[in-house]
C-alpha cells in the first residue's frame, strides 16, 4: 500500500505520459525504473501461483530464452482472481524460482483490477481499452509506446505474440 500511494504521489508531481514513466519494486524490494526499459518491446503480464495457466510461466521463462534480446519480459503477481497469488513476495520468488527457474524481472504483487488498481495498470488499461480479466493476461508494449492486449488464454509463444517482437 505505502508503494502505490507513493507511486501515485510521483505522478501527481509528473503526469505518465508512457509506460517508461514508471518505477516499481522488484520481489525483493528494489526499485526498478522504467525509463531502463526504453527502446525495448516489453511483456507485461499479471502473473498467479495457483491458477490453472501457471504453467505459463513455463513458457514466459522460453520464450525470455529464445527471444530475450527481442522482448523482456515483466511479471506482476497479483491476486485478484480467485485468490490464487495469495503468497508473500519471498514466497512468490521461490516458488517461481524452484518450478520454473523464473530468470525474467518479477515485481511486487499488486492488484492489477479494482478500486486499488496500480496505476501501471490503470495506464495500460487506458492505452488498450482492456483490463486484465484473469491471471496471465499480457501487454505487448513496443518501443513507440503502442500497447497491444493478449488474453490469457494467449500462450507466451503463440505466433500472434512472436510475429509482433
Amino acid at each position: 500500500m505505502k508503494t502505490l500511494i507513493l507511486t501515485l504521489l510521483a505522478m501527481a508531481v509528473n503526469p505518465v505520459t508512457s509506460v517508461y514513466d514508471f518505477k516499481m519494486n522488484s520481489l525483493d524490494g528494489e526499485a526498478i525504473d522504467f525509463a531502463t526499459y526504453k527502446g525495448k518491446t516489453l511483456l507485461i503480464v499479471n502473473v498467479a501461483s495457483k491458477c490453472g495457466y501457471t504453467p505459463q510461466y513455463a513458457d514466459l521463462q522460453k520464450l525470455n530464452e529464445q527471444f530475450g534480446d527481442k522482448v523482456v519480459i515483466l511479471g506482476f503477481p497479483a491476486n485478484n482472481f480467485g485468490a490464487q497469488e495469495p503468497g508473500t513476495n519471498m514466497e512468490i520468488a521461490e516458488f517461481c524460482q524452484k518450478n520454473y527457474g523464473v530468470e525474467f524481472q518479477m515485481f511486487e504483487k499488486i492488484s492489477v483490477k479494482g478500486d486499488d488498481q496500480h496505476p501501471l495498470y490503470a495506464f495500460l488499461k487506458e492505452q488498450t481499452g482492456q483490463e486484465p480479466t484473469w491471471n496471465f493476461c499480457k501487454y505487448l508494449v513496443k518501443p513507440d509506446g503502442t500497447v497491444k492486449f493478449f488474453a490469457s488464454k494467449v500462450n507466451p509463444l503463440a505466433k500472434e505474440i512472436i510475429d509482433e517482437l
